[in-house]
């Protein structure tokens, strides 16, 4: 049986998340109604399951004109798609289409450039692509219908990470300049996205006192600040957590363990400063990376391996998903799980839309009267009864005086008749005291003195 706690969920903000589970499906989940407890649904769902299209990475460009999301899949195709609608935007195959059965050509990571260059044209997109064997691509594409492949330009740039090892991670910076991989094998490394150049590699840490050499083996990576691409943190599979500097070093400036199982999920707070992070048995927990120290543990207990940790950009809501096919949402402050959805298949990813705004006005609310009109009527009506409210006042007053007065000759009735009930206790007590000062002289007659005895 799964590890399960019963935790009371207070509810969540107005949010809207998109999932991406094992059977290639996509599906939209809203959090609407706060008054009543936040309970986000599954309100929609794009696809049909399949298993060869697994999804295995995901990109987005969350704006609130043309927003788009890039999904690769385990079969080699890449679809461009709506989040808003769901429409498919785009399709393409892999950089390598003669061999995509072999698991050395999945993708590893993933990245739809959202500051495109003035040479691509308005109606395509620029993606980033990885495999696990180490070639890299940047190529612009040009969206077409859905029942053909989107064409791919000339103007592509391609190059190998690695000579060897499998890279399992991918992130590009916000300012879309450079990019880290790293993997099995494969130490983290920088490159320059514009010349297509690495600047930095990091260096193996060195032996423990055992004089045991760790193998490097990176499971995920994310980027601290938004506005440095210098400083990044990246989990490993024997359950450590590293801090990088490349202006400082190339080995980790802090490294420090949590918990027994390889790190599967790694996620940055827009403070610069916290870390999220989830490991392979459902433990989440939240760092200050500048010394380390484990701020605490997510309320809460999961039942499968994290998969995907992201944070809201706006709302303080972070969310989580695995293999135990539910999608929590927290809260950042007290740590304390807000909502929880069970979504059937084991999920791969999870996404935020930050622009998802709820109608506080609802259907048919154009057909009421606003204020300026409702203020207008209510004068009218004020105006038109002025000599009404006189009259009946008059007469309120009128009917208040007879009251009164009937009032006041009840009271009078009520003395007299307590007066009279007075008098008569009071004669009939006199009545019984002669009776009694009566019989005390007769009897004083009848008896002998002892003087005569």
């Amino acid at each position: 049986m799964p590890r399960t706690t019963t935790v009371d969920c207070p509810g969540c903000p107005p949010l809207r998340a998109l999932t991406f589970d094992s059977l290639g499906l996509i599906k939209v989940v809203e959090a609407r109604d706060k008054q009543q407890g936040g309970i986000p649904k599954i309100v929609e769902r794009w696809g049909e399951p399949d298993s060869s299209k697994s999804v295995i990475a995901v990109s987005m460009i969350d704006r609130k004109t043309q927003p788009l999301v890039a999904v690769a899949r385990k079969n080699g195709q890449i679809e461009v798609i709506c989040p808003v609608s769901g429409d498919l935007q785009a399709t393409i195959s892999s950089a390598n289409g003669s061999d995509l059965k072999s698991e050395e050509s999945n993708i590893a990571g993933l990245h739809l450039f959202a500051k495109q260059n003035l040479e691509v044209a308005s109606g395509s997109c620029t993606l980033l692509t990885c495999t696990t064997n180490g070639n890299a691509s940047i190529r612009p594409i040009e969206a077409t219908d859905s029942s053909t492949e989107s064409s791919v330009n000339d103007s592509s740039k391609t190059w190998s990470i690695c000579s060897g090892g499998n890279i399992l991670c991918c992130k590009v910076d916000t300012s879309e300049k450079f990019a880290l991989f790293g993997g099995k094998g494969v130490e983290v490394n920088i490159w320059d996205l514009d010349n297509c150049t690495k600047i930095w590699n990091a260096k193996s840490p060195p032996k423990n006192s055992l004089g045991i050499f760790t193998p490097t083996w990176f499971t995920s990576a994310t980027f601290l600040s938004k506005d440095d691409h210098t400083k990044f943190v990246a989990g490993t599979n024997n359950h450590q957590v590293r801090l990088y500097d490349i202006s400082a070093q190339r080995r980790p400036v802090l490294s420090f363990d949590f918990r027994e199982t390889p790190i599967k999920a790694v996620d940055a707070d827009i403070d610069g400063y916290s870390v999220y992070v989830g490991n392979g048995t459902g433990d989440m927990a939240s760092f200050d990376i500048r010394t380390g120290k484990l701020l605490g543990c997510f309320i809460g207990k999961c039942s499968g391996s994290i998969r995907s940790i992201v944070r809201h950009p706006e709302l303080p809501v972070i969310a989580s998903c695995g293999l135990d096919s539910y999608l929590r949402l927290w809260d950042t402050k007290t740590r304390q799980l807000l909502s929880s959805v069970f979504l059937k298949q084991p999920l791969m990813h999870a996404l935020f839309d930050s622009n998802f705004i709820v109608e506080e006005n609802p259907a048919g609310a154009d057909s009421l009267p606003s204020e300026e009109q409702t203020g207008n009527i209510i004068r009218e009506e004020v105006e038109a009864s002025p000599l009404k409210r006189k009259k009946s006042s008059k007469n309120k007053e009128n009917i208040n005086g007879n009251e009164r007065n009937k009032k006041s000759k009840g009271s009078e009735d009520r003395k007299k008749s307590k007066a009279k009930d007075g008098q008569e206790k009071i004669a009939s007590k006199e009545k019984v005291s002669k009776s009694t000062s009566k019989k005390r002289n007769k009897s004083s007659k009848y008896e002998i003195p002892d003087e005569e005895f």
